[in-house]
């Protein structure tokens, strides 16, 4: 039989002292994250953030929950994100991953969010038949060098002998991408690079309604969810990375004054941009990504930024040299969406949700 432990925000903490959760065959979650799950100011202390499946003593899965809420008027509407659900190979056909989702469901009264999901998750989902398809996000990928070595062995493995072969085609190919760009020039206007956002963004900030305020974001950017360092390969999600790196940027006009700011995650050579608030036509922004994506070698950049991206498409000195539209798909659950205003959109940013951290 499936036994079940649930940890809030104080339980978790204690758990992570003890170092018991090394304990076991792999990882239900790692120090970094953890931290990161305890400091979420939208988590209160009573709220579940993780919860254990065990099977005669055995961990066999584990399901994240990573609390947030919506502001309507006056009303606070407290949901989560379930940020990860895992069950080890040996116990799968023992339904643990539908046990550790009804908790979850059961913790929070039926209000969950859920994106960034597998194909194989997304079944689940929808064999549950309580979660509804809402808010879609239209996005763009842009490539700016080629990454063959990397890319075509992740995807076709029988070629991985080939390997050498592709590191010699990406150089040439970007040796003469380089060239190509050479004219994308330093911004002639002032802009900053921040290492957190501080108090003139924030203020700036304050005249955009948006899910997370200055003060949330800086929370994650100072506890992320993912370290510059080797993958521990006994934890599924995402937790290492080569390069991790979040950078403020912001951006003024001619008279000096603030215009644009927006938050860049920096990943392997993989640009996104979570947070973007801007009262210009962004033609600024598009200026400075194009000579940070050059300067910083930049492979590729997923935007779900409606009017930046258009305003990309209109640009002829954005260095990419292929793209392809994406869709980000949210899952809502009824009981949700039975508890928000009629006509109610989140207006959701990249970032927001649990995205900003992978």
């Amino acid at each position: 039989m499936i036994q079940l432990k649930t940890f809030n925000r104080k339980e978790l903490e204690d758990f992570m002292a003890s170092g018991d959760f090394r304990s076991y065959s792999f990882l239900p979650i790692t120090e970094h994250r953890a931290a990161s799950q305890i400091r979420n100011p939208k988590a209160s202390d009573e709220q579940t953030l993780l919860i254990l499946a065990f099977d005669e003593g055995q961990l066999a899965g584990y399901a994240g929950c990573f609390p947030d809420h919506f502001t309507a008027g006056e009303k606070v509407i407290p949901y989560a994100w379930l940020s990860t659900l895992f069950v080890h190979p040996d116990f799968r056909k023992k339904r643990v991953a539908k046990i550790l989702l009804k908790k979850v469901i059961e913790e929070y009264q039926g209000r969950i969010a859920i994106t960034e999901f597998t194909a194989e998750a997304e079944a689940l989902y929808n064999i549950m038949g309580v979660f509804e398809y809402v808010f879609p996000k239209e996005g763009k990928r842009y490539y700016f060098r080629t990454d063959a070595a990397h890319l075509i062995p992740e995807k076709k493995p029988d070629v991985k002998s080939l390997k050498p072969l592709f590191k010699v085609m990406d150089v040439a190919a970007n040796s003469l991408i380089s060239v190509k760009n050479i004219g994308v020039k330093k911004p002639d206007f002032k802009y900053e690079i921040l290492d957190r956002i501080d108090a003139e963004s924030a203020d700036f900030m304050a005249s955009f309604s948006g899910q997370r305020n200055a003060e949330e974001i800086n929370v994650f950017i100072d506890h992320p969810w993912i370290l510059e360092g080797k993958k521990d390969n006994r934890y599924l999600f995402s937790s290492f990375a080569e390069v991790f790196k979040y950078l403020w940027i912001k951006l003024y006009d001619e008279n000096n004054t603030l215009s644009a700011c927006f938050l860049l995650q920096l990943r392997d050579g993989y640009l996104k941009i979570p947070y973007l608030f801007s009262n210009e036509d962004q033609d600024r922004v598009v200026r400075f990504l194009s000579f940070f994506i050059v300067k910083h070698k930049i492979k590729g950049f997923t935007c779900y930024q409606t009017a930046l991206n258009d305003k990309i498409k209109k640009s002829a000195a954005f260095p990419k040299i292929y793209e392809r539209g994406f869709k980000r798909e949210y899952l809502f659950h009824q009981q949700l969406l039975e508890s928000l205003p009629e006509g109610f959109d989140p207006h959701y940013q990249d970032g927001d949700g649990d995205c900003m951290m992978t």
